[in-house]
């Protein structure tokens, strides 16, 4: 792990995340038309940070909270998003949360561990995985309570502004999606 700062320890992904490893509910149960919960199977939805709310189910089996992290544990093994609300995951998923709650700090530390996902993408016969035994092995450093404190009212308050500018952009690009072909079409028309 190489020089730790004073202050920090060595620790392990069970020790410092709690970790929901998702579970793929019955088939018949998904739908596209917003019936139920937002489901996340793998990494196909998500976005530079936070997934597209496409498929829903309405008998999810493991769910994650809105401000988890979102782990691809397959195909490719690391890619990362963040819940932008409680949503289902499957088994291509997990979700964490610092045990502190601290979703930032959350985010940060698994952006950090990527780089040790690789070795994960070219296990497997078909496509790369790690399981919850490897995952929760995972060694990181537990920084002090009082760091993580600060690192959440410092970055918390960082990502909340990252948040509202998306949720911006995607309700500007609905917008631009249907007023678009009205305009091109001449039902709508602008004054000068």
């Amino acid at each position: 792990m190489g020089e730790i700062p004073e202050g920090w320890k060595p620790s392990s992904v069970s020790a410092e995340f709690n970790i929901t490893m998702g579970q793929s509910p019955p088939g018949d149960t998904y739908n596209e038309n917003g019936e139920g919960e937002p489901f996340f199977q793998v990494r196909r939805d998500f976005g530079w940070r936070y997934p597209e709310n496409r498929v829903y189910c309405t008998q999810p089996n493991r769910m994650a909270k809105k401000g988890d992290t979102l782990l691809s544990v397959r195909a490719p093994v690391g890619d990362i998003n963040k819940a932008t609300s409680d949503c289902c995951i499957g088994r291509g998923l997990a979700a964490l949360r610092h045990k502190s709650g601290c979703e930032a700090y959350t985010y940060y530390s698994l952006m950090d561990l990527r780089r040790n996902f690789n070795n994960f993408d070219s296990e497997g016969i078909v496509f790369g995985s790690i399981n919850q035994k490897d995952l929760k092995a995972l060694k990181v450093l537990r920084p002090s309570s009082s760091i993580v404190e600060v690192f959440t009212h410092v970055v918390g308050v960082i990502d909340q502004q990252i948040l509202n500018f998306d949720i911006q952009n995607r309700t500007l690009s609905q917008l631009r999606d249907s007023l678009l072909p009205k305009l091109m079409s001449g039902k709508i028309r602008v004054g000068y």
